[in-house]
């Protein structure tokens, strides 16, 4: 049975001083190994209440279940959750254009706002979260949790190259690492020169633990051996990663493995789902599991929106079950992957993916952690005078590097050398990604009366 105080309180309120012992494998063992029908009522219990606190603080559910004749009392039970309406990106950036900055989703007054994060914006408008005090004190305590599967411990030194910055995944493993006493060091990255800088601290300090995205982790193992200095002398004993597939593709991971020693974790969901690590892996390494009782996970028919069986196919949805300063409701993800119900050597009762994500059903690209949209591309290519109308996004793995060519179509009106480095200027403010560009002659590229396809993405992640 669940312990009845889990089905009497939302939000939960964590013990900020609580840590299991050192040799204890589980964070919460009651809650992990529980048996399928427990874990459901405690999911059904959170999913009822953040549903009725949407329902009666956020304007913007108010408005947009009204609207479909919805009301949370409509649920019954877990099956019936699938007839909620679903929540689209498309929906929220239009919310907060309307309702600037914060949109009308925010469910706590200013002054109870604590941190406020924001993506890149590479579609345009870049998406703005408030959190209070409380939600972000959850976070940093989820975090800590499922860092504690995959076997980090309070005397671990935590190296954090990723960029402190708009990408949000690097706060969630900071404060996650932080909460479960862990030492960190956030070093970053992106700026000129410092991955060389990294070589020398690393020799230096010795950490223990690694994140990152996993094409940079393999870009620094290259830097290193130019430098003469062999990956393994790190030592990292855990390499985990966020922002891009690689970690769960399996020759990524043996790659990463070989190199530096240490075991590769794939980890992440979405910006916009707190926290940032709901689908991670445990120290076996068989897929992400879904922790469900943090953020509840569907995945569904792309058409549908009703759940698929286990080994099919579909769309993960994500619900976060803890979250007050801007409920997410069935979250569309837009991904692609299959799920399972197999269970894990590590004894958790979660879901898992076991190849990850693997896809997306629309032209997002996520290329060395940055979500590139063909929309953003075709809004630079479209306003730079001598182009045709006609382009093309091309990716691909060029040994450990993702890169990105983008063709397109001339008009011969112009001197070629001046306009490529026009349209590879403009791409790289608009993304902060550099793009190969390709003049083609007009009339090269295909042409086509419906949808035309505009990302080709030429990198494996099934293998």
């Amino acid at each position: 049975m669940m312990k009845t105080s889990l089905l009497q309180h939302w939000p939960p309120k964590y013990d900020s001083e609580y840590l299991p012992d050192e040799h204890e494998k589980y964070w919460y063992r009651d809650i992990e190994t529980a048996s399928k029908e427990d874990l459901d009522e405690l999911v059904f219990f959170k999913l009822k209440n953040v549903m009725q606190y949407a329902y009666e603080k956020s304007v913007f559910y108010q408005r947009k279940w009204n609207k479909v004749g919805f009301h949370p009392n409509d649920i019954k039970n877990l099956k019936e959750f699938e007839e909620v309406p679903i929540t689209t990106k498309a929906e929220v950036r239009e919310d907060l254009e309307e309702y600037a900055p914060f949109g009308s989703n925010v469910c706590v007054a200013p002054s109870e706002v604590h941190r406020i994060q924001g993506t890149s914006g590479t579609t345009g408008k870049p998406t703005v979260f408030s959190f209070g005090k409380e939600d972000w004190e959850r976070i940093a305590h989820q975090h800590a949790r499922i860092m504690w599967s995959f076997g980090m411990r309070p005397s671990d030194l935590v190296f954090i190259a990723s960029p402190l910055s708009l990408y949000i995944g690097s706060w969630g493993a900071l404060i996650g690492a932080e909460r479960l006493g862990a030492k960190t060091f956030p070093f970053g990255a992106g700026q000129s020169g410092q991955t060389e800088k990294a070589v020398s601290w690393l020799k230096e300090i010795k950490p223990t633990v690694f994140y990152g995205t996993p094409s940079y982790a393999l870009y620094l193992a290259e830097k290193a051996k130019e430098l003469g200095v062999d990956p393994k002398q790190f030592g990292f004993r855990i390499l985990f990663f966020s922002g891009e597939p690689g970690a769960g593709v399996p020759s990524t991971k043996q790659k990463i493995e070989d190199t530096f020693g240490g075991i590769c974790i794939d980890s992440g969901t979405m910006a916009e789902v707190t926290p940032w690590m709901s689908n991670t892996e445990c120290k076996h390494r068989q897929g992400v599991h879904l922790w469900q009782d943090i953020v509840y996970t569907e995945v569904v028919d792309q058409h549908s929106k009703k759940l698929v069986p286990y080994g099919e196919e579909g769309v993960p949805v994500y619900t976060p079950l803890e979250r007050t300063s801007q409920p997410m409701i069935r979250y569309w993800s837009g991904d692609l992957t299959t799920w399972t119900d197999e269970p894990c050597a590590c004894g958790r009762v979660y879901p898992r993916l076991p190849k990850g994500i693997y896809g997306r059903i629309d032209d997002m690209v996520t290329v060395r952690g940055v979500n590139v949209y063909a929309s953003l591309i075709e809004n630079v290519i479209r306003r730079i005078d001598g182009l045709g109308e006609e382009f093309v996004m091309i990716v691909t793995r060029e040994n450990i590097m993702d890169e990105v060519t983008v063709q397109c179509e001339t008009l011969g009106t112009r001197d070629q050398k001046e306009l490529k480095n026009q349209i590879s200027r403009e791409l790289k403010r608009e993304t902060g990604v550099t793009f190969k560009i390709d003049l083609l002659p007009l009339g090269v590229l295909e042409r086509t009366q419906f949808k035309a396809k505009r990302v080709i993405d030429k990198r494996n992640f099934k293998s």
